[in-house]
């Protein structure tokens, strides 16, 4: 009984951290080659690869290490000395910061959904600050939630660090309802917003005191659609120039910012029961629509597949044209590339639309690249996303609606096409290479009851689609292979090209047939493209070939033509 064999990859992703296991497999080759494909990509600092062999007495394995590479021995870091204990936010001041209030709707963001509300109107409303008071338990987790990390990083007692937040959080909700009570925050609406606006633009507090009168006229609105338009409206009626128009849009981008950050908000103000991939390119429109409508004027299925902003959607899109509102369409353009690096799917159930919407999606993004984001960080991006393509669950899951072993082919090659990155195409050029070569496509090809040539154009073009997929040379040479290989058997069963050659057909005739299967434009390069060059070779040779093309010089630049595609001196 021979001994069961396998390799294990083992890596480690930073230098101060130890060795996890990859994958494992049992083939050595494949192995190998991901090992040293994860250091050139630097996706891990050093890897290890061993055998693992099946002791059939013991029922043990016994291991032995074929490569290790890199920096293999471990890194303990040395802890940095604290210069200073206290910490971010010591006063309530600190807590208005974007970082702050970033941090503060992740820790309250079951209860803020609950109220519709963002963490900029929880800091200036004393009635939304009585009630989070009021509910007990939530801002008590709260601080156990960001006190806990803050110790370990800070390397103090938990219990410590939640007293000082605590002092902290008592101090800002003290302070808010004291000045609720004192009435310090403005009346603001739009017909008085500028007027607002030039009386406190010089006052230390002006963020502060505005933030209230903002967050106080926001608290009319039922729901998240209504919040937008009660901002825009406040937008419309800002001050055209100077000063406090900078200082008006400054404070109405907080609050858009926030509600276009959440969940729920974006997907009350773009319409319930869109999928991600959808709400993603409405997204993009919101932040660079007029590079979406550009790439839609090149490519039509990039309109069709990113929706048409409607209603208060489309009056934001106006608004975000402008440069006024540049942080709200970074931020926006962050998001999509947040989400495009998860794993939830674009298209749920639908994996061929999965597929389309994200090269819509990429080509939203790539245009908009530049102004509002790095071309590396998009395209790190769509690496990202591609390795959700590649995986096997999508892939099963993509071929279901396929019938035929050349149709999955075909499907294959698409996708191969839309997805990026070096070990994402290589892993569906294994997809491609294993379904042309299994034995269920070389038998319907040899047994499908169409005509050998319709077959042979069928596998040409395949073939051809294999090597516009941006697959690398050796993958490519792979699957054009067993592609040819194919067309070779099928041109054998056949006999076309001794067919072909001994024809009544007209003697031009029959060589132009010859050179197109020769040249790969009916016939797949390979055994069968080959057997047409022989005999294209033997025909030009017969005496009566020369005159007939003498007599007809059209036919000849096109024999010309064909025979330097088939790589046969003109």
């Amino acid at each position: 009984m021979s001994a069961q064999i396998h390799y294990e990859l083992f890596i480690r992703r930073n230098a101060n951290v130890g060795w996890t296991l990859h994958f494992a497999t049992e083939d050595r080759a494949r192995c190998l080659e991901v090992a040293e494909q994860l250091l050139v990509e630097a996706k891990a600092v050093a890897v290890r690869v061993t055998k693992e062999t099946l002791d059939p007495e013991t029922r043990e394995f016994r291991s032995v290490t074929v490569l290790s590479k890199g920096m293999t021995e471990m890194v303990k870091p040395k802890r940095a000395r604290v210069e200073d204990d206290a910490p971010l936010c010591v006063a309530p001041s600190d807590l208005y910061s974007s970082h702050a209030r970033d941090r503060i709707n992740r820790l309250l963001d079951g209860w803020l959904k609950r109220k519709k509300v963002t963490a900029f109107e929880l800091l200036h409303r004393p009635d939304l600050v009585e009630q989070l008071d009021a509910s007990g338990t939530e801002l008590q987790h709260a601080v156990q939630k960001i006190a806990i990390p803050e110790a370990q990083a800070r390397n103090v007692g938990v219990h410590e660090v939640m007293r000082t937040f605590q002092s902290l959080v008592e101090r800002a909700i003290e302070r808010i309802l004291k000045d609720g009570r004192k009435q310090v925050f403005p009346n603001i609406t739009p017909a008085n917003f500028a007027q607002v606006l030039t009386k406190l633009q010089d006052d230390p507090e002006r963020s502060y005191l505005i933030g209230g009168g903002i967050a106080r006229y926001l608290g009319a609105a039922g729901n998240w659609t209504e919040k937008v338009r009660l901002l825009l409206d406040l937008a419309d009626a800002a001050p055209q120039v100077g000063k406090a128009r900078g200082l008006a849009f400054y404070m109405l981008e907080q609050p858009l910012t926030e509600i276009l950050g959440s969940r729920g908000g974006v997907s009350e103000l773009l319409g319930e029961g869109q999928d991600l991939g959808s709400n993603l390119g409405a997204l993009i429109r919101l932040a660079a629509n007029d590079a979406v409508a550009l790439v839609g004027r090149h490519d039509a299925s990039v309109l069709r597949l990113i929706p048409v902003l409607e209603g208060e959607v489309a009056r934001l899109a106006g608004h975000l044209a402008s440069d006024a509102f540049m942080p709200v369409r970074t931020a926006l353009i962050r998001r999509v590339m947040q989400e495009l690096k998860s794993h939830r799917r674009l298209r749920p159930h639908n994996p061929d639309g999965e597929i389309e919407i994200l090269r819509a999606l990429a080509m939203g993004l790539t245009a908009a690249a530049g102004k509002l984001v790095n071309m590396e960080d998009v395209h790190e991006t769509f690496v990202e996303r591609s390795r959700t393509l590649v995986t096997a669950d999508f892939v099963t899951l993509y071929l279901e609606r396929y019938r035929t072993a050349v149709t999955e082919a075909q499907a294959l090659v698409r996708l191969a096409d839309n997805v990026t990155g070096a070990a994402n195409k290589r892993e569906a050029a294994r997809w491609i290479s294993s379904c042309v070569g299994a034995l269920k496509f070389e038998r319907e090809m040899r047994e499908s009851p169409e005509s050998p040539t319709a077959k042979l154009s069928l596998l040409a073009d395949l073939q051809k689609a294999v090597s516009k997929a941006g697959l690398a040379e050796a993958d490519q040479a792979r699957c054009v292979a067993k592609i040819g290989d194919i067309g070779g058997l099928i041109e054998s069963d056949a006999r076309l090209t001794q067919t072909l050659a001994r024809s009544t057909v007209p003697p031009v005739q029959r060589l132009i047939y010859l050179l197109r299967m020769a040249s790969g434009e009916t016939a797949p390069l390979g055994a069968c493209a080959d057997r047409a060059k022989v005999e294209a070779v033997r025909l030009l040779k017969a005496p009566e070939v020369r005159p007939a093309l003498a007599s007809q010089p059209d036919q000849f630049e096109r024999v010309r033509s064909l025979l330097g595609a088939a790589g046969l001196a003109a």
